[in-house]
């Protein structure tokens, strides 16, 4: 083999560790995005929390719709770097209109980003109600509450059920093996696991020990079904539904309401029965089995409907679920007889960071020394990060004041009026690549008069119509719940009905499309919808 040179001419592109960064900085939710700025402050002493706090208007860009290229914006040479992001955040300022541009910062509004430390200084359940009231064993009049309250008050399910254990007499023992299956409980209220394998968990001597084990848990197990909620500690979903029918129909022995302890009875005994069967609401088969009469059986499922099929549910903790929007969409008046709205950042969300400028001087001081090239490097990976983070939050206001802009008529009239709109549309405007868009729009969220939406709900394909435009998927889904809660209970509409209410509307929807769709809305097809 013949060995000679070559010289060859090739270009790539090379992810520097700032960009870097800057793509997963982009991506990150506001919790990810928080969680992200606590370990920088814990690794790097030259970023610090500034208690400064910017107003809620003042958050943007000098323009918004300036397109900006990839280079420009990620370019780790030069000095445009910050020194505090409430500084910045509070001398830019943004707002999105239907009918008028941005208008640009004054010169003497613009940020000063020259951050060399030379500042002087001195941190579905829908369908499911509750009808199986909670009844008051073993609690004072002072702590009768409504268990929604108590959820709201932060007391889980597993703190009210020790509560109402404690007054209870019990042995030491059935105390313990009280407290030890209420511990075991899941978040909705089921005991799933066997008590012969908790039993075993705790690996007792022998079999005489396993033995009284099991005996200790089954009879604290009696004593769980007796506390509130109804139903808590049941196995599976038949025996939870069978603890508040058999609560509900003690209650209705009590109180002589004979007519509906036939039903409460004929209840239980569909609840006996395979679940595979209530949920199909198969009536038939459960006629022929012998639980009661077509009417009775009718009844009794309408009741079934409104019992609790998860007793724990109502003391999740809610707040863990709450969505804080990264983008807010105030409207502000009329321009010329349209609706105007403001686009602006959501302070809260907005890290307030800044280099040290103690430690930023003193370093600036010692530069000539070769010893600190380390500490260098830090104060300029603290640069970047407050540099990145800006970038992040430009990019998220430059798409999301796009959105609204080709959205405007959601902001408007709401999800009826949306319009089809694809990622690639959005970055042709802004000057941004797809996959840039695509991370913007993940896990951030936008607060509009209608909710608080995830930004990539303002995306959807579009449905041809008679006229030949499109139609938003959106906007067709929501025509499809339009049309769902108007429809009679007794004659729901089938997915085929729909299909042709679509097409009277001028919109080419299929059957299958409709189906789609309505699983999607977690909506029931018209077979389980047919009130009994």
């Amino acid at each position: 083999m013949k060995q000679g040179l070559s010289l060859r001419v090739s270009q790539h592109l090379a992810l520097t560790p700032q960009l870097q960064q800057s793509i997963r900085l982009l991506q990150l939710s506001t919790l990810e995005l928080s969680q992200e700025v606590e370990q920088m402050l814990d690794e790097n002493p030259f970023l610090e929390l500034t208690e400064e706090r910017a107003e809620r208007e003042d958050f943007g860009l000098e323009a918004v719709d300036a397109p900006v290229s990839e280079g420009d914006r990620l370019s780790e040479e030069g000095d445009f770097a910050p020194n505090s992001i409430a500084d910045y955040a509070s001398s830019t300022s943004a707002s999105s209109t239907n009918d008028e541009e941005s208008t640009p910062l004054s010169s003497s509004d613009e940020p000063n980003w020259e951050g060399d430390g030379t500042t002087e200084m001195t941190p579905d359940d829908g369908e499911w109600g509750v009808d199986a009231k909670a009844k008051t064993n073993n609690i004072d009049e002072d702590d009768q509450k409504d268990a929604t309250e108590l959820a709201r008050s932060g007391e889980s399910l597993q703190a009210y059920l020790h509560r109402q254990a404690a007054g209870l007499r019990l042995s030491a023992e059935d105390a313990a093996a009280l407290r030890f299956l209420i511990e075991s409980l899941n978040d909705d209220g089921y005991l799933e696991e066997p008590l012969a394998e908790l039993a075993q968990s705790l690996h007792p001597a022998d079999e005489e020990q396993l033995h009284d084990l099991v005996h200790h848990f089954t009879v604290a197990r009696g004593l769980l079904h007796s506390l509130e909620p109804v139903g808590v500690g049941a196995r599976d979903l038949g025996e939870c539904l069978r603890l508040q029918l058999q609560a509900l129909l003690k209650t209705a022995d009590e109180d002589g309401e004979w007519d509906r302890i036939e039903a409460l009875q004929v209840a239980l005994a569909i609840c006996q029965q395979p679940m595979e069967l209530l949920a199909r609401r198969d009536i038939k088969r459960l006629v022929q089995a012998g639980v009661g009469s077509d009417a009775l059986v009718r009844e009794a499922i309408a009741l079934i409907g409104r019992l609790e099929p998860k007793p724990g549910r109502r003391f999740v903790d809610v707040e863990r679920n709450i969505v804080v929007p990264d983008v807010l969409v105030v409207p502000i008046g009329k321009v010329g007889g349209m609706p105007k709205f403001r686009v602006q950042l959501n302070p809260d969300v907005m890290p307030r960071l800044k280099v040290h400028d103690i430690y930023a001087n003193v370093l600036r001081n010692h530069k000539a020394s070769s010893s600190h090239a380390g500490l260098q490097q830090r104060l300029q990976e603290a640069r970047w990060f407050i540099k990145n983070i800006q970038q992040r939050f430009d990019t998220i206001l430059r798409v999301s004041t796009a959105i609204v802009d080709r959205q405007k008529n959601f902001f408007t009239h709401g999800e009826l009026a949306m319009r089809p709109l694809v990622l690639r549309e959005i970055a042709d405007e802004l000057g941004l690549h797809e996959s840039t868009i695509s991370r913007v729009t993940t896990a951030k969220y936008m607060a509009t008069p209608f909710g608080t939406f995830e930004l990539k709900y303002f995306f959807g394909s579009g449905l041809g119509t008679e006229s030949g435009g499109n139609a938003s998927s959106t906007a067709v889904r929501a025509l499809i719940k339009q049309f769902i809660a108007s429809e009679s209970p007794k004659k729901p509409l089938s997915d085929n009905q729909i299909s042709d209410m679509l097409k009277e509307q001028g919109i080419e929807c299929a059957r299958r499309t409709v189906a789609k769709y309505r699983e999607g809305l977690k909506i029931a097809p018209a077979s389980l919808r047919k009130a009994l």
